[in-house]
């Protein structure tokens, strides 16, 4: 593999390849390139091609140069020179006065200059509005979403700070030529990436079905369209040393719930813990319990008995099926990711990070948060 400066074909390729889904690792071996000249070449960009630059439609072109050059050689008026080229008289005048004048005007020269005159390093927003960028960068902090600082300063003109789209804050973070906003703020993004990736999907594990229970087919369909509040999705989110806790989201608010699970996952701590943290809730918010195919909710008969809540198991390989938990889930890794411990957070730990998830703002809610939400459907 060598380490030498890529040629614009192979910089094609690799954008090619990049957005295709490709690791970084798997592109470079296959084009017999280091994977360090494959990643400089990415992280200078935040994983986002830049725009090639090109002429505008109505600027003048080099053969339009040439032929106002081979005019005034004929001493040919600047009217005619327009006419001919189809051109207001206005164009081919200043065209001829900003180029060194009538006799010492030349083509290639002058598009030359007209190219590199029209490079505009036009500033970003928030470059130029510094209480934004301040703004934004605290919202960060706080690890709301780009997505969703966007959707709250829309819905929010009180604030009088402005607007800025999402786009706008992904590639102040990512590319690092802009400076717009601090790099450190990449941290608190849910991946916690200083580079963008391509949109990709997933595979699942595909773990098996077992029988005597009850299937995701058979979920009332009440639960589907999120219209009636008490239908649950859950998962268990595990941390070094497989120490696990597991989430519960309601569907139609998105209200997240985490249960400690000191004493490790097998079936029966897992139904007990989830039975006595369901009973604590209102009997309208007690409805049904979608869950995937793991075996920790195998004492699922033992937790509907206890809370007469019925669990549904998800088809094999359809994660898809608890979409709102399996993304609520990314959000606690924000909080939680795997290199922490599970069981050093207690109830009231784990209790605070819900409530601040509960506080950030949906965009599937219309930037409302999970406590308004479910505030709303119990009045």
């Amino acid at each position: 593999m060598t380490r030498t400066a890529l040629s614009e074909a192979e910089v094609d390729e690799v954008w090619r390849r990049w957005r295709s889904g490709q690791a970084v690792k798997v592109l470079a071996r296959e084009m017999r390139r280091h994977p360090s000249t494959v990643r400089d070449l990415l992280k200078r960009c935040g994983g986002v091609r830049p725009t090639a630059r090109r002429r505008g439609e109505l600027r003048l072109s080099l053969f339009e140069r040439e032929e106002i050059s081979r005019g005034l050689a004929a001493g040919e008026s600047l009217q005619t020179i327009a006419a001919r080229l189809g051109r207001a008289p206005s164009t081919v005048t200043r065209e001829v006065a900003g180029n060194a004048g009538w006799y010492r005007y030349r083509a290639l020269a002058a598009d030359h200059g007209a190219w590199a005159r029209a490079v505009r390093p036009k500033p970003t927003k928030l470059s130029r509005d510094r209480p934004l960028a301040e703004l934004v960068s605290g919202l960060l902090a706080r690890r709301w979403s780009p997505q969703q600082i966007a959707g709250w300063l829309r819905r929010n003109p009180q604030a009088s700070m402005g607007c800025v789209s999402h786009e706008t804050i992904y590639r102040s973070l990512f590319i690092q030529a802009r400076g717009d906003l601090r790099h450190e703020p990449t941290r608190f993004l849910r991946t916690r990436r200083a580079m963008r990736r391509p949109a990709g999907t997933r595979l699942p594990d595909g773990r098996g079905r077992r029988p005597g229970v009850l299937t995701i087919a058979q979920r009332p369909a009440e639960a589907e369209d999120r219209a009636v509040p008490g239908h649950w999705e859950g998962d268990l989110v595990f941390g070094r040393g497989m120490s696990p806790i597991a989430t519960l989201v309601e569907r139609s608010t998105r209200f997240l719930i985490l249960v400690a699970l000191p004493d490790g996952h097998r079936a029966d701590l897992v139904a007990a813990a989830l039975a006595a943290r369901i009973v604590t809730l209102p009997i309208a918010l007690r409805r049904t319990l979608t869950w995937d195919q793991g075996n920790e909710m195998a004492a699922h008969a033992q937790f509907t008995v206890a809370t007469e809540v019925p669990v549904y198991f998800c088809d094999p390989k359809s994660p898809w099926q608890r979409g709102s938990n399996e993304n609520t889930n990314g959000l606690v890794r924000q909080y939680l990711p795997r290199t922490v411990d599970m069981r050093d957070y207690s109830h009231a730990d784990l209790d605070a990070i819900a409530d601040e998830l509960n506080q950030r703002p949906r965009h599937t809610l219309g930037f409302k948060t999970p406590s308004e939400a479910l505030n709303e459907v119990l009045r």
